[in-house]
């Protein structure tokens, strides 16, 4: 099944191909790479028409490359939500358009349950999922992540949003060991959402890869949620996990402690504006109880 983001005013995915994407955020417009872009791209004259272009070195990593001066910051919208957008060296822009579509469907369960829900956000990043569900009425939702850099950020979002006043723990901490510790005071949540990196290094220089860590964290995530949960998110960018992947490893523990649960595994898409054609961009396993 394919979900995608068409909801978007403040962003467009104009053309994509040859590895890049032809992109306009408000009034910015960007080309950045993109491996899923396999085909070849369109004709559209604004390919050179960039205000700045994320160069991929050999070497690894990249450069941007600028035909205009850009602000440090801008911001964008989407339905009532307010990002800020900002050019980062490893070629984001703090903000993943095609989350969209899961921020919908967790902010309809959250309006539409009678209940005071608390939601677990790991690898939250930037806080797209928390704003979401924090604005569609959560009453905690616990932010987490690694990097103080993507802590503060994730606040300025707060505050675009007007909800300081609404209940947001911010926290720095590595995911796996917040879990241990959310074990052993026995806190409990009616959503989880995770979205692991496909690659990193820890504080001591070991290394995550997320097919060798995705089991043992969702399996050990899976101990915090409510009796009577109502969502289980995990997002995947790792080019060649694959789907049926993802939905073995949430079958084999979610359904064991849930078996009312269903669990829908997702490619996660954007259309572009100049063809008929969607651009692949990672995939989501859905859990609910029926």
């Amino acid at each position: 099944m394919v979900v995608i983001a068409k909801d978007w005013q403040d962003y467009q995915l104009i053309d994509a191909g040859n590895k890049d994407k032809l992109e306009l955020w408000k009034d910015v417009l960007l080309v950045r790479p993109d491996p899923q872009a396999i085909w070849q791209k369109g004709h559209d004259h604004r390919w050179n028409k960039f205000d700045a272009k994320y160069n991929r070195s050999d070497k690894g990593g990249g450069s941007w490359t600028f035909n205009q001066k850009l602000p440090e910051y801008w911001t964008v919208s989407y339905k009532n939500l307010v990002f800020k957008v900002s050019l980062t060296n490893f070629k984001h822009t703090g903000l993943f358009p095609e989350q969209a579509a899961n921020w919908d469907w967790l902010s309809d369960l959250i309006k539409n349950s009678d209940k005071e829900i608390r939601v677990l956000n790991l690898f939250a990043y930037t806080g797209g999922a928390t704003i979401a569900c924090s604005k569609a009425g959560a009453k905690e939702v616990v932010h987490v992540d690694a990097a103080k850099g993507m802590i503060n950020w994730a606040k300025e979002n707060m505050i675009l949003n007007n909800l300081e006043n609404n209940t947001i723990r911010f926290i720095v901490d590595d995911a796996l060991k917040f879990i241990k510790k959310e074990q052993k005071r026995g806190r409990k949540y009616h959503i989880i959402i995770m979205d692991p990196p496909s690659y990193g290094r820890g504080p001591n220089n070991e290394i995550w890869k997320l097919e060798d860590k995705i089991e043992e964290l969702i399996q050990e995530t899976v101990k915090l949620l409510d009796d009577k949960p109502l969502a289980f998110l995990v997002n995947a960018y790792t080019t060649g996990f694959s789907l049926i992947a993802l939905d073995n490893i949430m079958k084999k523990y979610l359904l064991k402690t849930f078996p009312k649960g269903k669990i829908n595994t997702v490619q996660l898409g954007l259309p572009i504006q100049n063809s008929n054609m969607i651009l692949p961009c990672g995939i989501s396993g859905r859990f609910q109880l029926e």
